[in-house]
């Protein structure tokens, strides 16, 4: 297809896919004159990741050009390449190294993690920005007095990799390992919100079924 075409299909204007491709976000096409390129299925599906970067994920362009050129590494394996760049994603805040709760907290994350048998987690540790901001959240909630024992997070976690199977399930019906990735960091900007949403829901519900309205 043309640029015109890829634009139409997209939704999105001829001179933002231009700006996209200028920035290295949106891979060039096929050259098929000295003006002209043609465009394939695969660049109106990165269209649609680079918007859901750049306006719901609200991504600066130089982070949304990380976390591409991972989702583009052919060089590693599958969990390497997801994880490279689900992590280059925005994250939470990293510990406060001087707040006191932050090493009772460190201590609680690896206990839960040993508890679940997540090795992977585990061996991974501080490397991960996931795992660095759980120490942080976990950090806030002893620090503010809430209940946060390891039995209760344990019980959320085994309920979270329930949602990761299903997850994991749905990649396998793409047909390429970039697919499947583009697919998994489209999900982590687009569901996790409507996740959220979802739980808040379903406890407004447990809610109403407990104690009526």
């Amino acid at each position: 297809m043309r640029l015109s075409e890829l634009s139409e299909r997209s939704g999105v204007p001829v001179a933002t896919v231009k700006y996209y491709l200028r920035e290295r976000l949106l891979p060039a096409g096929t050259r098929i004159s000295a003006t002209q390129a043609d465009y394939d299925e695969g660049h109106l599906r990165r269209l649609r990741l680079v918007r859901a970067l750049l306006q719901v994920g609200r991504l600066p362009v130089a982070t949304a050009r990380e976390v591409l050129a991972h989702i583009d590494d052919e060089s590693l394996g599958r969990t390497i390449r997801l994880g490279a760049a689900l992590w280059a994603l925005p994250h939470g805040p990293e510990p406060d190294e001087d707040a006191p709760e932050t090493a009772t907290a460190r201590a609680e994350v690896a206990r839960l993690l040993s508890e679940l048998g997540w090795t992977t987690a585990l061996e991974l540790g501080e490397l991960s920005p996931v795992h660095r901001s759980l120490v942080a959240s976990l950090a806030t909630l002893i620090r503010l007095g809430y209940p946060c024992d390891v039995t209760y997070l344990a019980q959320q976690a085994r309920l979270m990799r329930e949602v990761a199977v299903q997850d994991l399930d749905a990649l396998e019906l793409f047909s390429t390992e970039a697919e499947r990735v583009e697919a998994a960091v489209a999900s982590a900007v687009l569901y996790e919100p409507l996740l959220a949403s979802l739980r808040r829901l379903a406890q407004a519900e447990e809610s109403a079924e407990r104690y009526g309205l």
